[in-house]
Formats: C-alpha cells, sequence, structure tokens
C-alpha cells in the first residue's frame, strides 16, 4: 500500500447536525487534519454539497453510510459514490452486499464493518452469535477480505489477532479511540499509540477531541501517540 501522510492518519468524525457547525470543525482542525469522517447524520443534512466542500479544501472524505440492502441496491449506491471521488466507504453486510460493492466501486476502497465498537460479548450473545467478539470479527474479516473489499473497520482490541492471522496485506481503521479513560457508549476502545503498534492504518475520532477544552491541542497529541505507534511497529509517518 502507499504511504500514508501522519494528517491523513487521524481521521476525525463529523458527526454532527449542520453543515454549518461541521464546516466550522473542519476549518478548526485541517491545519493538522486532512480526512474528515461523514456519517448518516450530517449527511441527510447536508449532502453531497458537504463532501464536496470537504474535498474543495484538498481534503479527503470517509462517507460512513454503512451500505446494507439488497445487493442490486448497494451495487447501484456504491456506483453512486465512485463517482464522487470519496476515499472511504463502509459495508455492514452479508457476503452478497459486499461483493455487489466491491464490483461497483471503483476508487472508492470498501470497508467492511466487522462488529460494532459499541458492542461487547453481552451484546453479542443477546443478539444470538455464541462465539467471542474476536472470533466474529476474524471470521467477518477473513470473508470480507477474500471478497475483494479494500479493509476492514473493526475495533483496536482485535487489530493484533487480524494482523498475525490475515496479514498485512489490507486497510485496517479504528474507530472507538478514547485518549484517557472511556467515559461513554464505546465499549472495546483503546488509545491512538496502541491503535497504530497493533496495526492500524487510520483512527476515527470524534466526541474526544470535540469535547476537549483544547481541541487543537488534542489532536496535536493524538498525532505525536500515532507517530510513536508507527516506530514501534517499525512503520514511520510520512509528513
Amino acid at each position: 500500500m502507499d504511504a500514508i501522510p501522519l494528517n491523513e492518519r487521524l481521521i476525525f468524525a463529523l458527526d454532527l447536525p449542520s453543515p454549518e457547525e461541521a464546516k466550522r470543525w473542519v476549518e478548526r482542525l485541517e491545519d493538522q487534519i486532512r480526512f474528515f469522517k461523514v456519517g448518516f447524520e450530517l449527511f441527510l443534512a447536508g449532502g453531497f454539497p458537504m463532501v464536496e466542500w470537504i474535498q474543495n479544501r484538498g481534503a479527503k472524505v470517509f462517507l460512513d453510510l454503512k451500505l446494507f440492502d439488497v445487493p442490486e441496491t448497494v451495487r447501484r449506491a456504491t456506483a453512486q459514490l465512485a463517482k464522487r471521488n470519496v476515499a472511504f466507504t463502509t459495508v455492514h453486510g452479508n457476503d452478497g452486499m459486499l461483493k455487489a460493492a466491491v464490483e461497483a466501486k471503483g476508487s472508492v476502497k470498501i470497508l467492511a464493518v466487522t462488529a460494532l465498537t459499541s458492542l461487547d460479548e453481552g451484546d453479542l450473545h443477546d443478539l444470538g452469535f455464541s462465539c467471542s467478539v474476536e472470533d466474529l470479527v476474524l471470521s467477518r474479516a477473513r470473508r470480507a477480505l477474500a471478497l475483494g473489499c479494500d479493509g476492514l473497520i473493526s475495533s483496536g482490541l482485535e487489530i493484533p489477532r487480524l494482523r498475525r492471522e490475515l496479514g498485512g496485506g489490507f486497510l485496517v481503521v479504528a474507530p472507538g479511540i478514547r485518549p484517557v479513560a472511556n467515559v461513554d457508549d464505546q465499549k472495546r476502545t483503546v488509545d491512538a499509540r496502541r491503535a497504530f503498534a497493533s496495526g492500524a492504518d487510520h483512527i476515527v475520532v470524534g466526541r474526544p477531541i470535540r469535547d476537549a477544552a483544547d481541541p487543537q491541542r488534542l489532536a496535536a497529541d493524538m498525532l505525536t501517540q500515532i507517530d510513536k505507534g508507527l516506530r514501534e511497529r517499525g512503520d514511520h509517518a510520512q509528513h
């Protein structure tokens, strides 16, 4: 895979209710961060004009829509994204959905969601899964990569096993990254240094930066931790 610049390793989650608020955050952080995630809430509020506004500032967009529908609908939706120069999108579905997305992706990288970081083992048992979170993630990851997905969305806790058993020829994007003790609804979390030392390519961070007393300072600190993690695993950040 191509070298990834340090300022694209940290993806800021624009989980915000309005384009105006999202634009303020992009303007506030764009000197440090050049990759932004647009999820359901913001996309419904701002649509593709919001995506294009970010792209026109020279930054990348991860459009996190977690596509889940019949395969033909997923194929057609992915084809629309392929026209919009979106860097990443997510599919949270079965083999047919993943295969359909891969067939239509163009330059968009397809990331398969393995297990939401808001779920823990107790939640999975409630949903009818009898295996551990780690086993479920590994099983889904193996199938997604065999179908041609470019990478995975995975908690930092599962990354070491994914890299150990599946190698390094795919992207791993880790959400639920927390700089300190976790106090919200993300259950399977690690810090930035550990995520990259374990093999992450990107992390997604929203609330910790937004809620910080000094968001720019926290973003800078996280970039420093990312660089340390990359060096620990024998990689280095591109500046």
